[in-house]
């Protein structure tokens, strides 16, 4: 069975069944190591990433789900060479200790602004909500997204 998407700008045929996970898809057909698996049950947001624009908890997401869709990971954000601004403010704020969480949040990070280009630190907050960081560095992280916005940068 097959499942075609676009991922991160370009188009994906997944040789994978409709019921296995987006995540397990994305890791293991698609190569992508940026979603995390954390929890597998939509409790710490480690695995999100993005379909249609929108952040979705992939590890509970029915690849199915996606068809015909774009999905994009953290990979699809940016480069090395040039980052996603969300990916830029995190790297200028330190906001990452272990950065297992960093690529979830990078993607609801660059939803949030993509519909609000200049949220208060409530939005923020909010919109980070889902994730948990289990180093603490959660008023770092606020702090890069509140920049990224600051800086007029946003997706």
């Amino acid at each position: 069975m097959t499942v075609s998407v676009t991922l991160n700008g370009q188009p994906a045929v997944l040789d994978i069944p409709e019921d296995v996970p987006l995540l397990a898809a994305l890791r293991e057909a698609a190569g992508l190591s940026g979603p995390r698996f954390g929890c597998a049950s939509e409790a710490c947001g480690a695995c999100y990433v993005l379909v249609d624009g929108r952040p979705v908890a992939s590890c509970t997401t029915p690849l199915g789900a996606a068809a015909g869709r774009h999905v994009t990971t953290v990979e699809g954000l940016g480069t090395p060479g040039a980052p996603h601004p969300v990916q830029a403010a995190l790297l200028a704020e330190q906001a990452g200790q272990c950065g297992y969480c960093l690529s979830g949040i990078a993607v609801s990070a660059a939803a949030l602004l993509a519909r609000d280009p200049a949220p208060d630190e409530a939005a923020v907050r909010r919109a980070l909500d889902p994730h948990l960081c289990r180093c603490g560095s959660h008023n770092r992280i606020v702090r890069a997204v509140l920049r990224a916005a600051r800086e007029g940068v946003a997706a």
